[in-house]
């Protein structure tokens, strides 16, 4: 299929990786945990990487390869696993490329479960994270050094809603030969192409856009195939054999298959399901955050609203840049204090009171004392996590309700 073709379009016609028996338009779910060989030599030479089947679904399973291939598709990337979730996206790349003694340059601004893991998880295994401000090539430059192996960013930065220069990373990745990784869970493929702004690696929740509306809970790992992998020293064994499938390789016969983060049939079978529907789902939360938007800042209650989609942010023009004026759903607007949150969150009646982005519903938490709440108040400054401000993610309801619901508990 050509690509000029439009995303959802795209998204309806990826042919199945082998021709079903029965023409079914949906992807069957195949629920099978082991799948049977025609002979003891079939057998042996797929695990000889000889012969490729499936052979036991925590290494793969045709439900969850028809998703892969879809997100492939929709990507134009070079290769796409998919995973138990976000966390084990960004746990399976990183472990990937490094070993005890690495370290990766990562933003200051990171989400609090990613930060927790490269402080507190990674880092008792010898993985060290340089945080850096990633809108100063200087800083960036300043923490490289022959162990250093990537730069890790967010497109987005949740909650904060700042927008990285992506051109700029990507600039002092190629320099430096360093991968350049993206967590683009809140830009959705349908408005960032990656590859065109020099991305190398993807790493996705698909628990929030492509799982259609909250349906189940994964992640994917999304290789666009324009890494000379020999720069990573980790990966030189299978760089030597498997060329510029080394980082795939690498997860799919080790990272991914020994720790066992797969993606399970049935959430692969939702999660291709809200593939179809994710570019309907995305522009109309996009509206709703636009009108939003604009409410909030006329409001006389509200302090402060960050949202990049907004001409007055000051993420608007690379926004406009990275992702045609559409940096996903969520924004974050402040109130006075932390007990005016709490009065306005508990008078809510539409909007619900929930950790997740993307939802159908729009939700709302406060970062604070939920995300945040194991950093101290110093680490909280630090990442610009403010006591009076409120994340919320927003939804496919009528936007006229949703108005009517923060005015009434507001007022």
């Amino acid at each position: 299929m050509m690509s000029k073709t439009g995303f959802t379009t795209k998204a309806l016609n990826v042919p199945y990786p082998k021709e079903d028996p029965h023409n079914a338009l949906q992807m069957p779910l195949y629920e099978a945990v082991a799948f049977e060989f025609d002979s003891a030599e079939q057998i042996e030479a797929n695990f000889k990487g000889e012969y490729i089947a499936h052979v036991y679904s925590r290494s793969s399973s045709p439900t969850v390869e028809y998703f892969e291939q879809k997100l492939k598709a929709l990507t134009e990337s070079h290769g796409v696993i998919a995973v138990s979730s976000g966390m084990a996206a960004i746990s399976n790349t990183i472990l990937a490329i490094t070993r005890s003694g690495d370290n990766i340059i990562a933003g200051n601004r990171l989400f609090g479960h990613t930060l927790s893991l490269l402080q507190q998880t990674l880092s008792e295994f010898g993985l060290e994270t340089r945080f850096s401000d990633l809108n100063d090539p200087n800083d960036i430059e300043s923490l490289i050094n022959s162990n250093t192996r990537a730069i890790y960013f967010e497109t987005v930065t949740n909650p904060q809603l700042e927008v990285s220069d992506i051109e700029l990373l990507a600039s002092v990745a190629r320099k430096h030969k360093l991968l350049l990784i993206a967590d683009s869970t809140i830009t959705p493929p349908n408005v960032f192409r990656a590859a065109d702004f020099g991305v190398n690696i993807e790493v996705i929740s698909t628990t929030k856009y492509i799982s259609g509306g909250a349906t189940s809970f994964g992640g994917a790992i999304v290789d666009h195939g324009n890494f000379d992998w020999t720069n990573q020293p980790n990966l030189k064994s299978y760089t030597e054999k498997f060329g510029k499938n080394a980082f795939l390789a690498k997860i799919r016969k080790n990272i991914y298959r020994n720790t066992g983060g797969s993606m399970a049939p049935q959430t692969a079978r939702y999660q291709i399901q809200g593939l179809d529907i994710l570019e309907i789902r995305v522009e109309r939360c996009y509206k709703n955050c636009m009108v939003l938007g604009e409410f909030l800042s006329a409001h006389p209650k509200v302090k402060r609203v960050d949202y990049p989609g907004l001409p007055q942010d000051k993420g608007y023009k690379l926004a406009q840049k990275y992702f045609g004026g559409v940096p996903g759903t969520i924004m974050s607007f402040d109130l006075e204090s932390k007990e005016a949150c709490y009065s306005f969150m508990n008078k809510l009646k539409i909007i619900r009171r929930a950790t997740n982005l993307n939802d159908n519903k729009s939700l709302i938490i406060h970062p604070d004392s939920t995300i945040y709440a194991e950093f101290s108040e110093a680490e909280r400054a630090k990442v610009n996590i403010r006591n009076t401000m409120m994340r919320l993610s927003v939804g496919i309801e009528n936007a006229g309700d949703l108005i009517a619901d923060i005015e009434q508990a507001l007022d």
